[in-house]
């Protein structure tokens, strides 16, 4: 059982196939483990559909619903019209993930642009926070998401270096990080999140990948951003339950999740 209590992933894939054996008996542990709220992230339309059936199971659960910048080949016609309804439904709370990734070759920099470009103006339309992807792609990233200057939200997975956190906080964005500031090689990781306030700060695992130490290798699950709280209350000089209570109220304010209710 975990030590900390509260703790909020705010970016998880309990769809992912690597939880087809276990994923009931994962997510029913996570009380008693200390996570009290998960938002699972669509990649893509099947993936949002799924996203909301588990926030429909699951109480503590919350769902985003978005294109990943690696999912814009074949897209149907409709497809943005399908994320719309999707975004529609109860405990949608974010358009994401979405963005720009250019890690991979042969990719099409005018597809990712314009399916980036259409969910950030739905996500300004719909007035929802998003869920941003950037990988090799920051000047691309930081360039169209100053076009929309009322759209706010969180870059997900960042593991850049601290000149480029901080850029994004004079944005007024949240920046999400996951178990690679835990890695021994992750100095830039580490740096970022000494060079930004914490109230800026939300967890994430991305599970089922990134697993921090000691686990790594293994396959993700919320519990183990203890050692991620663990980590960055290294870093920040503070307890790791005041990192779990500072960056589950940063996810309320960045989900715009009223709790009282």
């Amino acid at each position: 059982m975990n030590s900390l209590m509260g703790i909020f992933d705010t970016h998880a894939h309990y769809d992912d196939v690597k939880f087809n054996e276990n994923r009931n008996e994962v997510l029913s542990s996570m009380k008693v483990n200390g996570v009290s709220y998960i938002c699972n992230v669509g990649s893509d339309l099947k993936s949002s559909e799924t996203s909301i059936e588990l926030a429909n199971n699951y109480e503590f659960i919350y769902s985003a619903v978005g294109v990943h910048p690696e999912c814009v080949d074949n897209l149907p016609a409709d497809w943005l019209n399908q994320i719309e309804n999707l975004a529609e439904q109860n405990k949608v709370v974010a358009i994401g993930e979405i963005g720009l990734d250019y890690h991979y070759p042969d990719f099409s920099k005018k597809k990712q642009f314009d399916v980036f470009e259409k969910q950030l103006d739905l996500a300004q339309n719909l007035n929802k926070p998003v869920i941003i992807h950037s990988r090799d792609a920051v000047e691309d990233t930081i360039s169209i998401l100053n076009n929309f200057p009322k759209v706010s939200g969180v870059i997900h997975c960042f593991s850049g270096s601290a000149e480029v956190a901080c850029r994004y906080i004079e944005m007024g964005w949240y920046l999400g990080f996951t178990g690679v500031v835990t890695f021994k090689n992750a100095k830039k990781a580490v740096e970022a999140v000494g060079a930004i306030p914490v109230e800026k700060l939300v967890l994430e695992t991305d599970c089922p990948y990134m697993a921090p130490e000691p686990w790594r290798g293994h396959c993700c699950n919320s519990k183990m951003l203890v050692s991620v709280a663990n980590k960055i209350a290294e870093i920040k000089e503070m307890l790791p339950q005041e990192i779990v209570d500072i960056t589950r109220n940063n996810a309320f304010n960045l989900y715009r999740i009223d709790v009282s209710k």
